[in-house]
């Protein structure tokens, strides 16, 4: 409420000289509800508290004398005008107040000091509440009535109150089990108290008294914290220490040898199956620089803390007793920050075991028997069906088989099936991929070699794939690959039904089923003289053309559904069917990747689908707009920033060479041609980069 509206005088005031100082002091006066500025005179009208007077409405003047027969109450003489001042004394009414200048500028230095007062105050002030309300730490304060002053930010929180409901109303009125009012009555703290609010939440708090300069109680404070957290941290202590024991008992009951040092690679943990292996204890290790077990080579610990990368399968000599041992070690990283690094010690006698071990499977592998039988070709197109008559009829004959046909079509499937439809059923069915073996070790592999045939032979020397298969079938896959020597050989087995080992002179008779598949066009190969003219029609026996999937679009509606089958299972999905409009999309397109592309297709739109989707829609699909024609040559590759130097060159090439092999319709010979490397070096990237063409 103003003071005019509380029935106080209104003094009216005229200010002369329009200078900053007249300027300042009108600006503060014209707040003022209790003086009425008459005029604000200047003798010049461009003066700055001129503007500032008409900007406010004031009426203003070049000359004063006028205004001083009018009912003024105070005249602010603001020239500093000796002169000036002397003549308005003399002309002003006995009741009007002259001020001179000299003291409105002490007036002005008094209310801007309070001004700056008034600002330090309200910062500290501002300073005060936002330290108050950003503790963790609830505060409540009330004064020496019990009348609450300060209610802060964790207050509110833990009390679930608003502060603008409780300040200023007593303490033991709005605050459930408040002691604030009997701390005020006794003047003793009560410290550590533990209390639940109506809430629920179990808190600690703290309550003492505000005393003055006379020790007279003038207040009270109550600090208090949930002490939920303070719990929930013991419990996480006790946790951890559990967790450190169980891991302690893991480590310490681990078979493989275990060696673990900190940042500065100083031991600090080792394992009784490290000091098995190694013949060093723990006083030997533990406390001690990385380097100390190591008889010959550099320590791994110390690289891996200087590189922050993990190092695999280092051949190392530690302990006394310069054990062999293979180590495998990796950084600690904890929230980022390197903490040390853990070591495994393998026994270099079970590494050539294991070796041992990956080569028996890799010839398990190879020697797998036929797993595929008729029933396990889908196919209703007419197209397919000629293909599945020609090979039945085919496996009832010893007869040799080639199977022609795209990459991705289903040769080998056809293989199997032939093999599972014969007499030669219960023997070996061995599949060789010609192209992705290089040409010696091909011949090596195909026909076995004498010991001492070659540097790293064998003692006792090693039987050939074709003798392993001798009374079952041999899969020779990509046939139009082979080198000219290599046909050659192939020749000899299928005229003379026998083979000799590299290295020897005496040929080994071999009852063997042959089955080749090629996707080359082995009539222009025989024309442009990569391919023999002779072994073509020993091979082109019972020739059996596959058709690619684009030829046979009513099949891909049952090869989709057994896909999804088969997808559901190993994904551990329900999608139970396909849209009708995915169908659609699905048959539309030209399919140059043939029955493998289809799988790649339905596999990646089921991963992509959310868990409670149940059927596949168009949407779902990756894009199908990869055209068959050549592309205009440029592509554009998205390299992902923070990948190695290696990992982006081996991006781009994978990304060129997958372009390329879309343009050949997978074509291989063709692709290895447009890339400018053998037909081995493109198998062996396409391996090595994981494509799946």
């Amino acid at each position: 409420m103003s003071f005019a509206k509380r029935g106080m005088p209104v003094h009216k005031l005229l200010i002369i000289g329009a200078g900053n100082v007249g300027t300042a002091l009108l600006q503060k006066i014209n707040q003022m509800d209790q003086i009425q500025i008459v005029a604000v005179v200047d003798e010049r009208l461009d003066a700055p508290g001129i503007k500032v007077a008409k900007s406010l409405g004031i009426e203003v003047a070049r000359t004063y004398q006028p205004y001083l027969d009018v009912d003024i109450d105070i005249v602010l003489e603001m020239t500093g005008n000796e002169e000036v001042y002397e003549e308005v004394l003399r002309l002003k009414q006995a009741k009007t107040v002259l001020i001179p200048a000299s003291f409105t500028g002490m007036i002005i230095r008094l209310l801007q000091e309070r001004e700056q007062l008034i600002s330090i105050l309200s910062q500290h002030k501002r300073e005060f509440e936002t330290m108050l309300n950003s503790t963790h730490d609830a505060i409540i304060a009330v004064n020496q009535t019990g009348v609450i002053t300060l209610f802060n930010k964790a207050a509110e929180r833990l009390m679930g109150i608003d502060a603008r409901d409780v300040m200023g109303t007593p303490a033991d009125a709005c605050i459930p089990n408040t002691r604030l009012h009997i701390v005020l009555q006794t003047g003793q703290p009560e410290l550590n108290q533990e209390q639940v609010l109506p809430n629920r939440t179990r808190i600690i708090t703290n309550r003492v008294p505000v005393r003055n300069e006379r020790g007279e109680v003038v207040g009270a404070v109550a600090t208090f914290r949930d002490i939920t957290e303070i719990m929930a941290l013991a419990s996480e202590v006790t946790d951890l220490k559990e967790l450190k024991s169980m891991l302690q008992a893991i480590i310490h009951s681990s078979d493989e040898a275990i060696s673990v040092v900190d940042a500065d690679g100083i031991g600090l943990l080792i394992n009784p199956a490290y000091t098995r292996l190694t013949g060093l204890a723990e006083e030997d290790v533990i406390g001690k620089p990385a380097t100390v077990d190591i008889s010959e080579g550099e320590s791994m610990h110390m690289q891996v803390l200087k590189t922050k990368k993990p190092v695999r399968g280092v051949h190392m000599k530690l302990g006394p007793k310069r054990k062999d041992v293979i180590v495998n070690v990796a950084p600690v990283m904890v929230d980022g920050v390197l903490k040390g690094s853990v070591g495994v010690v393998h026994d270099i006698s079970e590494f050539k075991m294991l070796n041992e071990e990956l080569e028996n499977a890799r010839r398990i592998i190879r020697t797998l028997e036929a797993k595929y039988s008729f029933d396990h070709i889908i196919g209703n197109s007419e197209h397919m069906k000629s293909a599945i008559e020609q090979a039945q009829k085919a496996a009832l004959t010893p007869a040799t088989v080639l199977l022609r046909g795209e990459s991705g079509t289903g040769k080998e499937l056809f293989a199997h099936a032939i093999h599972n439809a014969s007499e030669r059923k219960y023997n070996q069915f061995i599949r060789v991929n010609c192209a992705a073996i290089s040409e010696t070790l091909l011949e090596s592999e195909l026909f076995g070699y004498e010991e001492g045939a070659f540097t790293g032979a064998r003692r006792g020397g090693k039987r050939g794939l074709f003798e392993e298969a001798s009374g079952g079938t041999i899969f020779l896959d990509e046939i139009g690959e082979l080198s000219m020597s290599m046909q050659a050989k192939l020749l000899r087995v299928l005229q003379e039904r026998e083979i000799v080992r590299v290295g020897a002179t005496k040929a080994i008779p071999v009852n063997v089923r042959v089955i080749a598949a090629t996707h080359v066009n082995l009539e222009s190969a025989i024309q442009t003289g990569s391919f023999r003219e002779d072994l073509y029609y020993r091979l082109h026996v019972f020739p059996i053309h596959i058709p690619p999937l684009r030829q046979r679009v009513e099949d891909i509606e049952p090869l989709s559904e057994h896909l999804l089958r088969k997808y559901n299972l190993e994904y551990g999905r329900n999608v139970e069917e396909i849209a009708a409009g995915t169908l659609e999309k699905l048959r539309a397109y030209h399919w140059p990747g043939n029955v493998r592309e289809l799988e790649n297709v339905l596999g990646r739109a089921i991963i992509h689908m959310k868990f409670s989707e149940t059927v596949i829609m168009p949407e779902h699909l990756p894009p199908l707009d990869i055209k068959s024609g050549k592309s205009d040559g440029r592509q554009t590759v998205s390299i992902a920033v923070g990948k190695t130097l290696k990992e982006a060159l081996e991006d781009t090439e994978r990304s060129y060479i997958q372009q390329v092999m879309r343009e050949t319709q997978g074509n291989r010979t063709q692709a290895a041609k447009q890339l400018g490397i053998s037909i081995r070096n493109l198998y062996y990237k396409l391996e090595k980069l994981g494509i799946d063409e």
